[in-house]
């Protein structure tokens, strides 16, 4: 695929006028109040494997938006593990990395997610409620309805921003980062979040929602930013969704963007306040440069862009998920484990 969005000079300085919301915080506020209702009531099941030698894997459950039990992975160094069960006053708590699935998937296995583990980080993996029966599985249902919606999660509940999927994916989100802290092994104050994809979108509103919980955020190649110029820009899905949602609904365009601005990556970019690594490729037709761009350049936080001229959505791909990992390492003083 050639080049197809704007050149990357004009993307370094692309900040279109994207609409926030004038109750964008009172409405956050009050959902994450609302999911707040419930206790967290996170819990930590030790996995026995033998597949795990090096690392303690931990089943995980906590209570999201509505009360909805959101499971997850939680992956530690073993060897940090044990030392700090042993000898907890002279310990550190572990930096902790919680990452978010991209479209379509869940949680899988634990064996997909041990990279961050391998660098000294505790890896905590949420589970996309609703999701894991595309290409990766899942264990979290969705158990709240919607009106109209085409194939897919982008328009369920669309018609308004209370009943729309992703604000029960968000709140869900910081949840995660708040069962992350409640870990008896885990450092608070060194909580970083990441994703790719539909993973960077959530990883950017957890960011964005519980600032005082998130010390570092790296967000690869995010879905669900400037979206009105995406569904224009690409027919790839899940874009392809919501124009076929409108095509059909013609009469609920409006009412659908100004759903979609409550989540619009690039006005959640404008709450970060935590350092970030993001990344973009210029030849990615699901999430377009410019979208990328478009919340990268909203972010007024310490921030880098990595940019990949001649990759479409895989983006940087393992040479990318290494530096991820050496950054993330910078960020959160993140201890290798012991040889």
């Amino acid at each position: 695929m050639a080049h197809f969005d704007l050149p990357l000079d004009a993307l370094r300085g692309y900040e279109p006028q994207i609409a926030i919301p004038a109750d964008f915080d009172a409405f956050w506020r009050e959902t994450l109040d609302q999911t707040r209702a419930a206790p967290l009531d996170a819990t930590f099941v030790d996995v026995s494997d033998s597949a795990y030698q090096l690392v303690l894997v931990q089943d995980v459950a906590f209570c999201g938006f509505g009360g909805t039990r959101i499971r997850g992975w939680m992956i530690l160094p073993r060897d940090r593990a044990d030392a700090m069960e042993t000898d907890m006053p002279s310990q550190r708590g572990l930096a902790c990395l919680v990452s978010f699935v991209g479209y379509g998937g869940g949680r899988s296995l634990p064996i997909d997610h041990l990279a961050p583990a391998v660098a000294g980080l505790a890896h905590f993996v949420m589970d996309t409620r609703g999701q894991g029966a595309g290409w990766s599985a899942g264990d979290t249902p969705d158990d709240v309805g919607s009106g109209p919606a085409a194939a897919g999660f982008l328009t369920r509940g669309i018609d308004s921003p209370q009943t729309y999927y992703y604000r029960r994916v968000f709140a869900d989100a910081v949840r995660a980062v708040e069962a992350a802290a409640a870990h008896p092994l885990v450092d608070s104050s060194r909580i970083a979040v990441g994703g790719a994809s539909q993973g960077g979108a959530i990883a950017i509103a957890a960011a964005a929602l519980a600032p005082q919980r998130v010390a570092a955020l790296v967000a690869d190649v995010p879905f669900l930013c400037h979206v009105r110029r995406a569904a224009t820009l690409t027919d790839q899905p899940p874009y392809a969704e919501l124009a076929a949602y409108a095509r059909a609904q013609r009469e609920r365009v409006e009412r659908v963007f100004e759903t979609l601005g409550y989540f619009d990556g690039a006005n959640l970019a404008t709450r970060i306040s935590a350092p970030s690594l993001w990344s973009a490729a210029l030849m990615d037709l699901i999430c377009p440069p410019s979208t990328v761009f478009a919340a990268y350049n909203r972010v007024r936080s310490a921030k880098e862009m990595c940019v990949y001229e001649f990759n479409g959505h895989e983006g940087g791909g393992a040479l990318h998920a290494a530096r991820r990992l050496r950054w993330l390492q910078q960020q959160l003083g993140a201890q290798p484990p012991r040889a």
